[in-house]
């Protein structure tokens, strides 16, 4: 009250994790796993896009439509969990195609990527 400079004013060096977001990044059992091209990576660490089928090199477990996957890199090292919106007989159609083939390849298009970046956490 008397301009006294009290106590110190911590920041945060990154910004708080949205309480959806530690949800999908702890608390669901993941049932696949993609493998990214080195290009897919570096979106989704750089930018927080979309995983799109693109970037995807191969696709691993059994798993339905809204199930967590993990996504590592071509060494195997974990990159992102996320809610996949194709089950894995359909990514695995999909995988390394751009995202226009997806209804000439499916005949039909759910989404426009595997997983939506509100449905992505980067690990």
């Amino acid at each position: 009250m008397n301009g006294e400079a009290l106590g110190k004013l911590l920041r945060p060096e990154q910004a708080p994790m949205a309480a959806r977001k530690r949800w999908l990044a702890g608390q669901l059992q993941v049932r696949g796993t993609l493998v990214l091209d080195a290009g897919a990576v570096n979106v989704l660490r750089g930018k927080g896009s979309s995983l799109l089928a693109v970037g995807v090199r191969d696709v691993q477990g059994s798993f339905k439509r809204g199930d967590m996957v993990l996504c590592v890199d071509e060494q195997g090292t974990r990159v992102a969990k996320g809610l996949v919106n194709y089950g894995a007989d359909e990514a695995r159609q999909l995988e390394g195609q751009p995202s226009h083939q997806i209804e000439a390849i499916l005949g039909y298009v759910e989404a426009h990527e595997l997983i939506h970046r509100d449905n992505l956490v980067v690990v």
